[in-house]
């Protein structure tokens, strides 16, 4: 894992604005042969980043890798912050600093984990990934010679590979036993399996839109496995659900942003961590304005169109009477509620201005909730047990 650098006169703007004005920068060394620099320019204008990369025969390659957050706050992308930049100036240099020759799937993971141990708390998910389940089969391919039908190969395989057990280093991997007429365990199976594309799809978009290869076509069109979980993870109504549009999505704070609402105001529905998985699957590398939720055909779902799927699906799961796609819907709200959730918050992710209809469908399911209120606001006498009281009787 890469290690976030100190440096007390460049991880911040005030620091920064302490340096002298000049052309060279000032480095800092991030690994071997590696450094980050800072140039500070005069006249109110932020400084820029510059990764300095060793290339042999003491020859150095700089190269700009963006703007300093000196005026603007960091975006990530185009204005970065000290420790944004180091995670750029490693992905800026990866092809290089791995090794050299064509840019590898194995390369452009780890340039990808490198920038998640900086800006996001799954680098040491993704580095596990890619070093059991990508790297083995297709780390060392050269990204420009990946193909679509390596990619849903490899993707197939992963999800019919029983999951890995605890193995000595040294000894042939050995994988647990499952039922094969286990629909739950098949399931997990694609769910780890779109879990480890998403990664491998992220990390090939970023050396993508960082110029190292031409093309992002190949892994485009390698897609998750499919599954009717979008109801249940946000609670949303089947409407709000067909309207979502890829850029809805929010994989910096984990939320979905409702647009076409009943109340006609946008709302911001939080999910947890499964949730946000599953969307950042099905989301990964697609045009924001894309609509979100396909059918199989690849069109946008219509009006009405989910009632025959609901029956078939509560006939198969045995429910009586069957349910209306609105019932996931409540099917959240139950279960939030009763696993404790505040009805006010439950109120806020389902788009209800106050607590009063949450209170009346589902008030029942939080006993703790009429305690806790009954406790909180109903009269009190001054009684203390270390005092006499008279009997009812006048004794």
């Amino acid at each position: 894992m890469a290690r976030k650098i100190r440096d007390a006169t460049l991880d911040s703007r005030e620091a920064r604005r302490k340096l002298k004005i000049r052309g060279k920068p000032y480095y800092r060394a991030l690994d071997r042969g590696l450094h980050l620099g800072y140039r500070r320019l005069g006249g109110g204008v932020a400084g820029t980043w510059v990764a300095r990369h060793y290339v042999g025969a003491q020859s150095y390659v700089v190269a700009k890798i963006g703007m300093a957050d000196d005026v603007s706050d960091a975006d990530g992308v185009a204005v970065l912050d000290f420790y944004q930049a180091q995670a750029k100036a490693r992905v800026h240099v990866a092809a290089d600093r791995v090794g050299s020759g064509p840019l590898t799937v194995a390369k452009a993971m780890e340039a990808y984990c490198d920038w998640l141990d900086v800006n996001r708390k799954t680098g040491p998910d993704a580095r596990l990934r890619a070093r059991a389940l990508i790297n083995p089969v297709l780390g060392d391919i050269a990204v420009t010679a990946l193909t679509a039908d390596q990619l849903r190969k490899w993707h197939a395989d992963l999800a019919k590979t029983p999951p890995r057990v605890r193995t000595r280093e040294g000894l042939k991997q050995q994988y647990k036993a499952i039922d094969k007429h286990d629909e739950e365990a098949k399931r997990r199976r694609k769910v780890t399996a779109n879990r480890t594309l998403t990664y491998l799809r992220a990390a090939l978009n970023m050396a993508w839109r960082e110029g190292h290869v031409p093309s992002n076509v190949a892994w485009s069109r390698v897609q998750p496995f499919k599954d009717v979980q979008a109801a249940l993870e946000t609670g949303a109504r089947y409407g709000e659900l067909c309207a979502l549009q890829v850029h809805d999505y929010n994989a910096d704070t984990d939320t979905i942003a409702i647009r076409t609402s009943k109340k006609g105001k946008v709302r911001h529905v939080v999910l947890t961590n499964e949730g946000a998985a599953f969307f950042g699957q099905i989301c990964a590398g697609r045009p924001g304005a894309e609509i979100m939720l396909l059918k199989a055909n690849g069109e946008a779902w219509g009006r009405s169109e989910q009632g025959l799927l609901m029956r078939k699906a509560c006939e198969i799961a045995k429910i009586t009477p069957p349910i209306g796609f609105h019932g996931l819907r409540h099917t959240w709200a139950s279960l939030a509620v009763m696993d404790g959730m505040p009805l006010m918050v439950v109120a806020k992710n389902l788009g209800h201005r106050d607590t009063r209809m949450v209170e009346i469908h589902y008030g029942h399911l939080a006993p703790s909730y009429v305690a806790d209120a009954v406790r909180t606001h109903a009269p009190k006498f001054g009684f203390r047990p270390d005092r006499k009281v008279a009997a009812l009787s006048g004794r």
